[in-house]
């Protein structure tokens, strides 16, 4: 009879592969937020043009997460893992040669979808080899998303100015192939699970007295709303410091910084999860996520962003990965990579409108102020919906 591999090693073991593995599969969610600007100006659109792309590669990501959830589900991470590693290098490589921007913003789609993989399936995977750690655990496999944000805009900014962006987008597409494939078959054994997963949630903290079914769609609706809010200084920093005149290179590092405080977020986060709960945590995080944004709205000196985008990422870095937790602990673990793909898609669509949204506003407006006052707008329905199941919790 063979031991409980649950929080022993063959779990860290496992929980390291994905942080790897979500770094570099991460890393189309990140590009094109700093060649944003060398895009635009290379097809001549607008800015609410040249964002699309990030919408179509945010909406890839989404539904890719259902499908690679579910696939998840039923025959083990191997598979969405290998069909995301094909679909990333495919994205980067037809993104380099793209004659115009709707083939462009097609190939952006096909990224995502490929980086979907490197997510959902990751977080709901590593849910089920850790039982006393879980809040954490989780928040350490959703990191790699972010240690991808940290990493890569510097180093694709470097090579952009150098090399230009089609190159570098070939390069990258290459680079996932190699290294992405290998990587999958190290994850491919099938994690534990009980007998009883099929039906029984996992509540350590308590439920809210609402059907799963209502649960699901109000989760659905609060991590598209925290989303869109989100979005903002996510999508639009590098093109923000452009038009101050600050260069893409300081906005590329603000990213950074921003995205690698928000690794320490998620890991604090899922510290605090595994003791008051995915939801409490859930509604702090979106508290505080509110007023940075409020803080951008007033100040927009180099120091002043620099500070304001550190304190963003220390806020906002754990928010999505608490979605994960809600879902681990109120409903079926049998059933976590489909029900948390279709809440995460939420969360990715609210990334793809809130991105594309702030866009539309600066091409109305000649100005990002009003962008940031329709995410705190957004922040505050996640707000209400939080106190809500909060309220509802027995």
């Amino acid at each position: 009879m063979t031991s409980d591999p649950r929080d022993h090693a063959p779990a860290y073991r496992r929980l390291f592969l994905a942080v790897l593995i979500g770094t570099i599969g991460s890393i189309g969610m990140w590009s094109f937020v700093v060649a944003l600007p060398a895009v635009q100006a290379d097809f001549g659109a607008s800015r609410a043009d040249a964002s699309l792309p990030y919408t179509l590669t945010m909406i890839g990501f989404a539904f890719g997460g259902v499908l690679m959830g579910r696939l998840a589900d039923r025959w083990g991470i191997l598979a969405p893992l290998l069909i995301g590693a094909l679909s990333i290098a495919a994205g980067f490589i037809a993104g380099a040669l793209a004659p115009n921007l709707i083939w462009y913003g097609l190939a952006q789609s096909l990224v995502g979808l490929g980086a979907s993989a490197s997510f959902v399936p990751l977080m709901a995977d590593i849910s089920h080899w850790f039982v006393r750690r879980r809040g954490l655990a989780v928040a350490i496999a959703s990191s790699g998303n972010y240690l991808a944000g940290t990493l890569w805009p510097p180093v694709l900014q470097h090579f952009i100015t150098v090399e230009g962006w089609r190159p570098t987008h070939l390069a990258t597409g290459v680079l996932c192939l190699l290294v992405l494939v290998p990587l999958a078959f190290l994850m491919r054994a099938r994690p534990p699970m009980d007998a009883d997963s099929a039906k029984a949630p996992n509540a350590r903290h308590g439920a809210p007295d609402i059907s799963q079914r209502a649960l699901l769609v109000l989760l659905i609706v609060a991590g598209f709303a925290c989303c869109v809010a989100m979005a903002m200084p996510q999508v639009h920093l590098v093109a923000y410091c452009v038009d101050l005149g600050y260069g893409p290179a300081r906005g590329a590092q603000m990213l950074s910084l921003m995205l690698g405080l928000g690794i320490v977020s998620r890991l604090l986060s899922g510290f605090v999860a595994d003791r008051i709960g995915g939801l409490l945590t859930l509604m702090i995080g979106s508290s505080l996520q509110g007023l940075a944004l409020f803080l951008y709205v007033f100040f927009d000196g180099l120091t002043s962003l620099f500070v304001i985008s550190a304190l963003f990422g220390l806020f906002q870095g754990g928010i999505v990965p608490m979605y994960a937790i809600i879902v681990r602990e109120c409903f079926p673990a049998a059933k976590i990579g489909g029900t948390l793909g279709l809440v995460i898609m939420a969360t990715l669509i609210g990334m793809a409108v809130g991105g594309w949204m702030s866009g539309l506003v600066f091409d109305l407006t000649g100005s990002y102020q009003l962008a940031f006052f329709n995410g705190l707008a957004w922040n505050l329905l996640n707000l209400a919906i939080c106190a809500f199941l909060l309220w509802r919790k027995r």
